[in-house]
């Protein structure tokens, strides 16, 4: 026999909410044709951007705003998004918040000048990628190498993007440059500062 206390538990757990409230969030953002790039990029945070650009891309060739606020991460997978905003049919806005910085710049300028918008006060990050990589001397050498094939790419896209001279960048991205919105503007980052949606729309 169970006691009455047993039978009618006076506190009974909380029903979750969060699924609920995700799926809801998920299905606003879709139809909002959004796609939000927050926090650290990884293999897998960029194989879900990835899946979500093709997913939109399909239901229609309508613009998509993404919305961008990341200190970076890994570099090939910074790469990953922004080859696949090239690879869809849709076009893409992108929009900067908070901060911008490393891979996540890289993909941000994988847009068009006049459809890069960030907010007021956001600010950007450009420099070249960082080693720390360990083992035999010959790996090392291997490491050293790719390192700097990816500093050159990088330079390359940020002068592509800007119009800044290539050896320019190489000399700017040498250590951490940060830039406001407007100095982002002044080097050829963004295209415009905006302060609601309603003026995403590239002139």
């Amino acid at each position: 026999m169970h006691s009455p206390e047993e039978e009618h538990d006076p506190n009974p757990p909380a029903a979750s909410t969060a699924e609920p409230r995700t799926s809801f969030l998920e299905e606003k953002t879709f139809k909002a044709r959004t796609v939000l790039v927050f926090g650290t990029i990884s293999d897998s945070s960029a194989a879900d951007i990835s899946r979500r650009l093709l997913a939109l891309d399909a239901e229609s060739s309508m613009p998509i705003d993404m919305i961008v606020s990341s200190p970076g991460g890994h570099l090939e997978s910074g790469d990953a998004i922004h080859d696949m905003i090239r690879f869809i049919t849709a076009p893409v806005n992108m929009v900067g918040t908070g901060w911008v910085g490393s891979a996540a710049t890289h993909l941000y300028l994988s847009v068009p000048k006049e459809r890069r918008f960030c907010t007021p006060n956001t600010r950007f990050l450009i420099h070249q990628p960082s080693g720390g990589a360990g083992g035999p001397a010959s790996d090392i050498a291997i490491h050293a190498q790719e390192i700097i094939k990816a500093r050159e790419r990088i330079a390359q896209t940020i002068s592509k993007a800007t119009g800044k001279a290539y050896e320019v960048v190489l000399q700017d991205i040498e250590r951490d440059r940060w830039l406001s919105a407007e100095e982002a503007i002044e080097y050829g980052i963004v295209g415009r500062i905006i302060t609601s949606k309603s003026e995403l729309k590239p002139k």
